[in-house]
């Protein structure tokens, strides 16, 4: 493949006066898993809904396959397999009549595969779909997204509701199979732990806008959690470069006080910058996915967890 599966460059979208997405650019090569993180209305679904051609770009550019979604439909959808966070399938329909209602539009239909998946969760294909349970239901609507063996797989919020079985077997048997095969994967979620567990690489949005891209592991190796303690004075965090965000905790005695940071770059550039002003570094290591994206998303505002 010549071209990067996915192209989205400068991609602005507005909905009245909300800004959903603000200049967007992102890549996306074959091969490889991609994690979508932010909190709901981050700009996730409307980032989606354009890589599907449901919503034509009117600030900068999106291609899917060197195509523009919107122009090119057929071609680009072929390609694709998609499960909605929605789970909307036909209620009135069997498993079987779904997937070969599916199977009409994707000529690489790969009725072996769909019957391995079925055979792996334990599906009766007789069963309707009204009758299948939340779980079974994110199990079928998977098999008829990922059957004809799309060369891009795009899964919005996948694991909402779902038990811990059910989403270890999506998440193990299908993401990865559809990596290792040579497609690529993107991944939609606000589970942080599950993206840094099946990602290769995370795009992190925080009010439509782009606030880190790039490998899982490099990401979190530029990332630190410090814990450091300020005794006898208040802490003096505004001149610490690289420094993202700081907690104290609360337990802390009086005059004596124990903050959680989060930082990017080179940890121990940091650690002396926190030492030069009074403070005793008591640990530091790697931070985790749910860290940086909180530290990220905070740092024009009060500090929140999306989890």
């Amino acid at each position: 493949m010549s071209y990067n599966v996915v192209d989205v460059e400068r991609l602005s979208r507005r909905y009245d006066q909300s800004l959903a997405l603000d200049d967007v650019t992102l890549r996306m090569k074959p091969g490889l898993v991609y994690g979508l993180v932010g909190a709901n209305g981050a700009g996730k679904t409307t980032l989606i809904k354009h890589l599907l051609g449901l919503l034509r770009a009117k600030q900068g550019s999106v291609r899917v396959f060197g195509l523009d979604p919107v122009v090119h439909p057929v071609q680009v959808l072929q390609r694709i397999g998609y499960l909605s966070e929605e789970r909307d399938l036909p209620e009135w329909m069997r498993i079987d009549e779904l997937l070969r209602y599916t199977s009409a539009f994707h000529p690489g239909w790969d009725q072996a595969y769909a019957q391995e998946m079925l055979d792996l969760f334990q599906l009766d294909s007789r069963k309707k779909v009204k009758h299948l349970s939340k779980g079974m239901r994110a199990q079928a609507g998977l098999i008829a997204a990922a059957a004809h063996r799309p060369d891009l797989l795009i899964l919005d919020e996948p694991s909402t509701g779902l038990d811990a079985v059910v989403r270890r077997d999506i998440l193990n048997t299908l993401v990865r199979m559809v990596a290792d095969d040579g497609r690529t994967a993107l991944f939609s979620s606000h589970l942080l732990d599950e993206v840094e567990q099946m990602s290769d690489s995370v795009f992190m949005i925080d009010g439509g806008r782009l606030v880190l891209q790039g490998d899982i592991d490099e990401v979190k190796q530029m990332h630190a959690r410090i814990v450091v303690r300020f005794s006898s004075h208040s802490a003096e965090f505004d001149n610490i470069k690289g420094l993202l965000s700081a907690e104290a905790e609360p337990y802390a005695t009086a005059g004596d006080k124990t903050w959680q940071i989060v930082c990017s770059g080179e940890v121990d550039s940091v650690c002396r910058q926190l030492t030069y002003v009074g403070g005793e570094v008591l640990q530091s290591r790697s931070a985790n996915l749910q860290e940086i994206f909180v530290a990220r998303a905070s740092r024009d505002r009060h500090h929140q967890s999306i989890g």
